[in-house]
């Protein structure tokens, strides 16, 4: 009998093949059209507001709806993915927004749109971590960063293609047409899955079942573009645990959980404080309101533009003290902030640097999580830290305004360091050498 195959070290000892990046090319249209999805009511408020009569402020439970959906669908859906698959769990994710968006096109009351987009919500937040797990698995691990970023990329672009299709096709066909575009693109990137998207291999292998064995078989066939004996058997080099929330606190991995799980929180807490109030902080400080906006703008340009080179560090430097070094940098920012005053040239220096000081934080984190935990747990791991950060992200949101109230510009942008500060202690609890548990799927450290 021949010796078992290890499914990692195959994958990266070979180059990456067509049918590989087959797999990263669809994770990356599924997040493309989620991009575009959860900020379709960002740019379908106004109309919203205007068309069912609402205050201002009416707008606030259909936006917490959705951002909870998200939540509970990163931290559930994780989980079903590596219960059952990382495939039918990004098919029910994918078939789950896409219908939920249709469906918001018809809604005739806002309790409608409200529980609509809670449930594209769970679907929305549900398919991340479902698909970094997928994309890390058939990534080598000498690219695996780049994948995962390259991947991630597509909620950005998604979201801003959506904001240069509402500005020119919403006057058309009314915020309705936003949401059947929303949900009949989706739709019709699920025909192509269900015929061209692959389960993990590493899921497979760790199941040993007579049926997968032969799905393995038949997918690495296609990516070598060579028979395999018949006789081949698979392993992965890592111990095989029943998919479960627990399991993240068992087997020495405590420490670094609760500690991954703090880091994801205050990030998303200063993140999305950041980016949800800073056109308001930067109109309150005197910059004009035709303005202001390029603040965010700004930041999201200088994260994209970062973030392929950051995600080609992480194989070469220890990722923890690649965080630190960026928690640091995201601090000395928040206290340049707060001292810059009117200097309208060095505050846009500034918060542009947050997009790599800050935002490039997310990036580093979702290649630690990955590369923390077994095949087993990766997609529950993931789903879980991801609903964490979600929680952060309602918290930043919702206290930016009053820290605003509070202590105006300057006090906004000192009181950022303080959840940067926490993430940093977070980082340095999490234990050295525990957190690359895959020797597969490990970042070399220097």
């Amino acid at each position: 009998m021949s010796k078992p195959l290890d499914i990692a070290s195959l994958i990266d000892r070979e180059a990456v093949g067509f049918h590989q990046w087959l797999v990263f090319l669809l994770c990356f249209a599924t997040t493309l059209f989620d991009g575009f999805d959860t900020q379709a009511i960002a740019y379908t408020g106004p109309a919203i507001i205007s068309a069912f009569g609402l205050a201002p402020g009416g707008l606030a439970p259909i936006l917490t709806a959705g951002v909870v959906g998200m939540t509970i669908g990163a931290m559930t859906l994780g989980l079903v993915g590596d219960r059952i698959g990382r495939r039918p769990a990004l098919l029910g994710g994918v078939a789950l927004f896409s219908v939920a968006s249709l469906a918001t096109a018809c809604a005739t009351s806002t309790d409608q749109i409200l529980a609509l987009r809670f449930a594209a919500g769970l679907g929305m937040g549900g398919c991340t971590p479902v698909l970094l797990a997928l994309a890390a698995e058939y990534g080598p691990a000498r690219h695996r960063g780049a994948i995962m970023t390259g991947v991630l990329l597509g909620l950005p672009a998604g979201a801003m293609l959506g904001a240069l299709l509402a500005a020119r096709m919403m006057p058309a066909i009314g915020w309705q047409g936003i949401f059947v575009v929303g949900g009949a693109l989706p739709l019709g990137l699920l025909v192509v899955l269900c015929f061209a998207l692959p389960e993990s291999l590493q899921f497979l292998a760790a199941r040993t079942r007579a049926e997968d064995v032969r799905r393995v078989h038949a997918i690495l066939r296609r990516m070598l573009g060579a028979a395999l004996p018949d006789d081949a058997r698979f392993h992965v080099s890592e111990a095989t645990v029943r998919a479960s929330v627990s399991e993240l606190f068992r087997n020495g991995n405590t420490r670094n959980t609760v500690a991954i799980w703090a880091v994801y929180l205050f990030n998303w807490v200063a993140w999305f404080m950041f980016l949800s109030w800073l056109p308001t902080v930067l109109k309150t400080a005197g910059l004009s309101v035709t303005l202001a906006p390029m603040g965010t703008v700004t930041v999201n340009a200088v994260f994209i533009a970062c973030a392929i080179p950051l995600s080609m560090l992480l194989r070469k430097v220890d990722t923890r003290h690649l965080l630190v070094g960026l928690l640091l940098l995201g601090i000395a920012i928040a206290i340049g902030l707060a001292n810059a005053g009117t200097a309208w040239s060095l505050v846009f220096v500034l918060a542009g640097a947050a997009g790599l000081g800050i935002g490039g934080q997310q990036i580093a984190l979702n290649y630690l999580v990955v590369t923390a935990y077994p095949t087993s747990l990766r997609a529950t791991a993931t789903g879980w830290a991801i609903g964490m950060g979600r929680v952060g992200a309602i918290a930043g949101s919702a206290v930016g305004g009053t820290v605003l109230a509070a202590g105006g510009p300057a006090g906004f942008y000192l009181a950022l360091a303080v959840p940067l500060a926490a993430a940093l202690l977070g980082v340095l609890a999490i234990r050295p050498g525990r957190y690359a548990i895959d020797p597969g799927l490990a970042p070399s450290a220097h």
